[in-house]
């Protein structure tokens, strides 16, 4: 007879999963044991990096991701990193030990007392199974809910006993015919709705495109940019984009929506219509009141998510699949010439400051050009995006990673994930020095297992996206904003990755350049840059 054990190992390699991402502890020790040779644990020193490094591999590599916690404290330390997974909408099973089943009344030490509450409300699906026969067909529905759209973290609780369990035949044929199954997600629009849709936009004076994150992770990249350039009207990228959907370099694009309500409301002055496409509307912060859009203007949204449809402001909604969509409608629609490009802003900015330390925007300068072609960006210098798409204006599918949550975290976390799961394509995570420390942790699974990625510290020695807010929020005075006496390349070294410190644009340029040519571990490089705002 066969085990859990053995039944959960072949559900997993049904669905091509055989990376795992873990932090174990006590809990999880029978699910490991015996671990087999086509399968790959990635371990991590503490769990929100765990969970950020799998969140990086699922957008990365397209696949679903799996994680390994401990119980209830690995689970805790793990949730913000959850809830930025839940934001970024990305495929993932959650997995964490669970006390032996004949002690779970009691509440004996390291039991979840409430294992489907706690990771509430950062997952789509949170459950522990009755018994353990029910593990196996729980991990494959798991694996569907997580791939359903809108993508998103499931969790299952798993009591350390059930894994050497023994299962029957047939319930070890239940576990493969669910894992076996196949759900297709390719809603169709209605055609009523998208011919409605199609005679607004001939009818309207002028009409604006918005793409969102979902563009690029639907895979709709190729149907949008199709549907762009059908119609001539301009593009712009939706506030605090996660990806890069629409060529940053193409004449339609105009650049990124501000997150702001009564600006953004006001960038698009002149447009009667905005059609949206896979993207909330919007995502905002800080709160700037406003009208959302100027009078008279409407709005459409095209979305997979029933929920964004639902909670959208303003504007109509169709929810269907992205790319059938925007072929359906540039089916419906005349060719147009094409909108006026926009003048591209060139910022002439001063390459160093006084004391010779970089700008953000030269020292970002220096790192696209050191950086090559096909470079998979990761990015987690919050006060300095704009800066960064002005110089790398990134034009590829799947090339751009970076937070919709919010939270800090991710970047280092995901960038190791990321080049793990594209294992063919150079990593380069741009990140504040506030920022990496909080998954700082990351550097250590990116030395050991010689994950190659370069890691560029824009060090400022302050939280300077905190400090934009404290003046955008009167608040000027708030304690915590400022972060003097860290060594980066110290703390790198020692976890065991190659540091350097660049000392101007010239070195810069050549130390990305050589780091994203070798495959013989990460590099880290400390950036001293001054301090600049972005504006509203």
């Amino acid at each position: 007879m066969r085990t859990v054990r053995e039944s959960v190992l072949d559900v997993l390699r049904t669905r091509g999963i055989t990376t795992v991402f873990g932090n174990p502890g006590s809990t999880e020790l029978p699910m490991l044991k015996q671990f087999p040779d086509d399968f790959r644990y990635v371990l991590g020193l503490q769990e929100a990096v765990v969970v950020g490094m799998a969140d990086g591999f699922a957008l990365a590599s397209g696949t679903t991701a799996l994680v390994n916690l401990h119980t209830g404290p690995g689970t805790g330390n793990a949730m913000g990193a959850v809830l930025n997974a839940r934001a970024n909408r990305t495929p993932m099973v959650v997995t964490a030990g669970q006390q032996h089943r004949a002690m779970l009344t009691m509440e004996a030490l390291l039991t979840n007392q409430q294992p489907t509450l706690l990771p509430q409300p950062a997952v789509k699906w949170a459950y522990e199974p009755p018994r353990p026969a029910d593990v196996a067909p729980a991990l494959a529905r798991a694996v569907q809910l997580a791939e359903t759209p809108p993508h998103g973290p499931v969790f299952l609780s798993l009591p350390m006993d059930d894994f050497d369990a023994e299962l029957t035949e047939a319930e070890d044929l239940a576990a493969r015919t669910a894992a076996a199954r196949r759900v297709t997600h390719a809603a169709a629009p209605d055609t009523a709705a998208v011919a409605a849709l199609a005679d607004r936009i001939s009818r309207a004076r002028s009409a604006v495109l918005v793409v969102g994150d979902d563009v690029d992770a639907s895979g709709a990249w190729d149907a949008v940019v199709a549907l762009a350039e059908r119609t001539g009207l301009p593009v712009w990228a939706a506030p605090i984009s996660a990806r890069v959907s629409f060529p940053r370099n193409h004449p339609q694009f105009r650049g990124e929506l501000t997150a702001a309500i009564g600006p953004l409301g006001r960038q698009l002055a002149g447009h009667d219509l905005v059609v949206v496409l896979g993207a909330p509307v919007f995502r905002y912060y800080p709160y700037v009141p406003g009208a959302p859009l100027p009078e008279g203007t409407e709005l459409v949204l095209l979305t997979r998510d029933a929920e964004e449809a639902a909670k959208a402001p303003v504007g109509d909604a169709i929810v269907a699949d992205l790319a059938l969509a925007a072929r359906a409608l540039a089916d419906r629609l005349p060719a147009a010439g094409s909108a006026p490009a926009a003048p591209r802003r060139q910022e002439q900015a001063p390459e160093a400051a006084g004391d010779g330390v970089l700008t953000p925007l030269a020292a970002l300068r220096a790192v696209a050009q050191g950086a090559p072609e096909n470079t998979l960006w990761v990015n987690e210098s919050p006060s300095n995006v704009p800066q960064f798409h002005e110089v790398t204006r990134i034009a590829a599918p799947g090339s751009y990673l970076f937070s919709a949550g919010g939270g800090l975290g991710f970047g280092a976390a995901a960038a190791v994930g990321a080049q793990l799961g594209a294992p063919d394509r150079p990593v380069v995570c741009v990140i504040g020095d506030g920022s990496i420390h909080y998954a700082v942790q990351a550097l250590w699974t990116a030395a050991a297992y010689r994950v190659p990625v370069t890691f560029v510290v824009l060090s400022n020695a302050r939280y300077a996206i905190l400090q934009w807010f404290a003046q955008l929020e009167q608040a000027q005075g708030a304690p915590g904003l400022d972060i003097p006496g860290i060594d980066i390349t110290a703390v790198a070294t020692g976890y065991g990755v190659r540091a350097h410190r660049a000392q101007g644009a010239g070195e810069l340029t050549k130390l990305v350049r050589d780091s994203a040519a070798q495959q013989d571990g990460p590099v880290l490089i400390d950036v001293p840059v001054t301090t600049e705002f972005p504006s509203l």
